[in-house]
Parts: C-alpha cells; sequence; structure tokens
C-alpha cells in the first residue's frame, strides 16, 4: 500500500476561490499516484455473491481500514453475523464505522458507500482482465472502478488533501462502508436502524455517492427514486407438461389464460391499466415542468444508447423523464416455464410463471390479477406473490445539503448540475432517511455510460480526478447544515 504524505497542522479554513484552486491544482498534481491506488483497491477481487472470494472481500475491508486508519480516523469492524450462500454458511463481511473529528463545535456528515463487487470475468466478453485496472484513451476499466471503489476511495483523497494543504475540515465526517450491497445488503438495514442511537446519533448530514450521471457530458445531483415493486405471477393448469398435438384443444392452457390476463395490466404506451394504481401520485406543480426542461436529455440519443427500432411512444423530453423516474411503470420481465431457445416445441407447460415490476401496491394488482382470471371462466389456478418492494424516495433540493452539493459541482464543472431522479430504488437512501431523520444527498462520480454491472465496467480519468475535487467542494461547501 502507497504511503500518504505527512500532514501538516491545521488553521482555521476560508473556502474561497484561492482555496479551492489551491486544493483542486493539488489534486491534479497526485492524478497518477490516486490511480495507482484505485489499481491496488480494483485487483482485490471483492465478489461478495461467491463463497470462494468471500474473503477477498474482507481483505478489501480490512484496506480501507488500514487507508482510514493512516490518514487519522478510526475505525471499528462490525460484525453483522452469518448468512447460507451456495450451501454453505458464511461470515458476513464487516461493516466500516470510521471517523474523523470528534469536535463538537462542528456539525457531522455521515457518508456511505460499499466495497464489494458485482462477478466478473474474461470469458464474460471484457475486453481486459476485470481486475487489472486498464487505462485505455483517458478510461480506466476494472470492475468496481466506478461501482463503488472510485467513489470510497474519493472520500479518503478528498480528506488526505486538506490534511497535505494544512485546510481545517470545517465538519466532523463519519464512513459507513458496507461488503455486501451487491448482494442485497443482508443485515445493512438491521445495523443502521440498531446505530441510529449509537454511532449515527449526532449525524446532521448524510451523503451517498453510488449512483451516475444521466449521460456523458454534463454533471446531475439525484433527489428521487421511484422505487420499486416485484411480483411473480403463477397460472397452473395441471400437474405435468403436456403434448399439444394430444391435449392441445382439450384443456384450458395455463399461458393462455397469463397471455389474456397480461394483456389486461399496461397498454402499448406503458400507461398502467390497473384500478387505483395512479390515484397516490403526488401532482406535478407548475415548476416541477421547469427542473425538468432545463435536464440536458436528448430523445434521440436515449433511443440510440436504448438501441430501438422505432420511435419511442412519448415524444416530449419532459414526459418521457417523468415517465421514467417519477410515475409508476409496469415492465414484464420474463416467463418461467415455457420453452425458450430454437426450434420449435409443442409442449403445453403445466405451469408458467412471469415476473412483474410495478408500483408499490400489492392489493391493488391483486385484486385486477383474480379479476380479469374469473373472467376467463378457466380451471387454471393463479395465485400472485410480492418478492421484494422499495419505496418511493424524494427530497428537497432546496436543502443546504444538496445546496453545497450543487455549489461544489458548479465550482468544478462550471455548470449548475441537473437535478435528477431515477426509476428505480437505492433502499439504503431511504433506510438512513428514516434512521436518521437527516437530509440525504445522492452525488454521482461517474458518466451515464460507466456500465457498472456490466462488461467493460469503466471510471473515466477525468470523472475520477474531478470527483475527489468534488467530494472535497461538497465537504468544505457544508457550512449552513
Amino acid at each position: 500500500m502507497s504511503e500518504p504524505n505527512a500532514k501538516q497542522a491545521k488553521t482555521t479554513t476560508v473556502w474561497d476561490d484561492a482555496t479551492s484552486k489551491k486544493f483542486f491544482d493539488h489534486i491534479e498534481s497526485k492524478k497518477d499516484e490516486y490511480i495507482k491506488r484505485l489499481a491496488e483497491a480494483v485487483a482485490i477481487d471483492s465478489v461478495s455473491g461467491e463463497v470462494a472470494r468471500r474473503p477477498k472481500v474482507v481483505e478489501m475491508g480490512h484496506w480501507l481500514k488500514a487507508w482510514i486508519e493512516k490518514l487519522g480516523g478510526t475505525v471499528t469492524m462490525k460484525d453483522i453475523g452469518k448468512q447460507t450462500l451456495e450451501g454453505q454458511e458464511v461470515d458476513l463481511p464487516p461493516v466500516l464505522l470510521g471517523q474523523y473529528g470528534t469536535d463538537p463545535s462542528k456539525k457531522t456528515l455521515c457518508v456511505y458507500g460499499h466495497y464489494d463487487v458485482q462477478p466478473a470475468d474474461k470469458s464474460d466478453g471484457w475486453d481486459t482482465e476485470p481486475f487489472v485496472l486498464t487505462e485505455k484513451e483517458g478510461r480506466l476499466f476494472g470492475r468496481g472502478s466506478s461501482d463503488d471503489k472510485g467513489p470510497v476511495l474519493g472520500w479518503l483523497w478528498a480528506i488526505e488533501a486538506s490534511q497535505e494543504l494544512g485546510l481545517d475540515l470545517p465538519v466532523n465526517i463519519k464512513m459507513v462502508f458496507e461488503g455486501m450491497e451487491e448482494s442485497g445488503s443482508v443485515g445493512m438495514e438491521e445495523l443502521i436502524r440498531a446505530e441510529a442511537k449509537g454511532f449515527l446519533s449526532d449525524v446532521d448530514c448524510v451523503c451517498i455517492s453510488d449512483n451516475y450521471w444521466l449521460g456523458t457530458t454534463k454533471p446531475c445531483i439525484t433527489y428521487g427514486l421511484r422505487g420499486i415493486c416485484y411480483f411473480f405471477l403463477s397460472v397452473e393448469g395441471s400437474t405435468k407438461d403436456l403434448h399439444s398435438g394430444v391435449f392441445g384443444g382439450t384443456v384450458h392452457e395455463p399461458m393462455v389464460d397469463l397471455v389474456k390476463m397480461m394483456s389486461t395490466l399496461v397498454d402499448a404506451k406503458g400507461n398502467i391499466l390497473i384500478d387505483g394504481v395512479n390515484d397516490t401520485v403526488a401532482p406535478v406543480v407548475a415548476d416541477e415542468h421547469k427542473v425538468y426542461e432545463a435536464i440536458d436529455f436528448d430523445i434521440q440519443d436515449y433511443k440510440r444508447d436504448a438501441g430501438l427500432v422505432g420511435d419511442v411512444p412519448h415524444p416530449s423530453k419532459v414526459d418521457t423523464l417523468m415517465r421514467r423516474w417519477r410515475f409508476p411503470s409496469l415492465s414484464i420481465h420474463g416467463v418461467e416455464g415455457a420453452f425458450y431457445g430454437q426450434g420449435g416445441k409443442t409442449v403445453i407447460p403445466r405451469k408458467v410463471i412471469p415476473d412483474q415490476d410495478p408500483e408499490d401496491i400489492f392489493k391493488k394488482v391483486e385484486k385486477h390479477v383474480l379479476a380479469e382470471h374469473a373472467k376467463l371462466n378457466s380451471t387454471t389456478k393463479v395465485s400472485l406473490t410480492s418478492e421484494h418492494g422499495g419505496k418511493p424516495w424524494v427530497a428537497n433540493f432546496d436543502h443546504p445539503n444538496y445546496v453545497a452539493g450543487r455549489k461544489a459541482t458548479k465550482e468544478v464543472y462550471g455548470v449548475e448540475p441537473d437535478l435528477t431522479r431515477e426509476g428505480g430504488s437505492i433502499p439504503i437512501t431511504l433506510t438512513f432517511e428514516e434512521a436518521t431523520g437527516k437530509s440525504v444527498l445522492l452525488l454521482p462520480m461517474g458518466r451515464g455510460d460507466d456500465g457498472a454491472h456490466s462488461q467493460n465496467e469503466k471510471l473515466d480519468v477525468s470523472n475520477y480526478i474531478n470527483g475527489i475535487k468534488l467530494l472535497g467542494s461538497y465537504i468544505f461547501n457544508l457550512t449552513d447544515i
């Protein structure tokens, strides 16, 4: 591990143009060192979802612990129990509770990140070795480079830079770094709620850097998450698969019933047809349109990125973004039990199981499905279960926590950030908000094309270095929380 530079004596810091330039120039001067350290982290293949690599997750946790302590912080590695994985009982990776500063006259910022990564192998279609950080044309390719090792390290290097320049941080900083985010954050919600009256009791605001810009050119700040409700629908007609040449036309077929019921859920333009789903959606206010209109988003680029063969059903930028982030959507993800692959099959499956993704109202969906099934006068059996859910979340982007993030973004990039939402869920966000009762900010480092869970995940060098500046500037702008 590379050694941090010696700390200088601190003085009271005035964050002005001269100080920010000095800070930014210092970070630029250490670009090669920061990339080297990221390469060290990427080389630790901390895949939380594989038993064989679980020790590597623990190794990554200790690597981070050592760095936090070398920079003068304190760390508790919190044991959160065990889990059964691949038929074996294994320890869950520890949660790192780190701290810089205990000055009672200062407010306290809590930052969250994760040090585990998704699985990756060269044979999956990577152009480079996934656990060897490889720089190509200003991009740093490697698993975890963007999700979430780059941002996690960014907090450390911002603190280190302030120490090397003798700048006094305006806030105490607490760190919560987990090693199970890519595997469902097992045990994390319970820990955060348990620490609400302990380690997190004096937190004044929270910042998470585990999301991305909307596109590739303009920075953003995220203030809302749509949430998710995931369903399994089962239609059963027999106790075994049947030959369609023998039984076709003589029995009620589950696939036929399924397709008919599915056709009643959503129309071709994405409008949900289930009564009551939209009843609890907050109405759009006049000023809200202005936020969406200001966002850097091009419909044609969106089509190309998605590989669409036709037009989008809603060509208005504002309408598309609201449907992507703000309003509930319903997606049909797949069917289990039917045949797949090439060739023809003459099998009537005994049971077919699709899964759906409507918003947070199981009873309304269940009522609709049962009513539509009753209309079929079919002898098949239908059941609906809810797999998992995540509540929607919307923050006040005029809160001082967000103002600090917006100021920092403008200082680093020279533009006001887009104010965005996201169409999925980051459950930890709402957990922190509910547990602490404080503002939670989503402040991304990476770009929209980083490919976080895909082959060839990358983090642009410019986003990494500017991201360190961004996190540092944000810390020094936290003066009014």
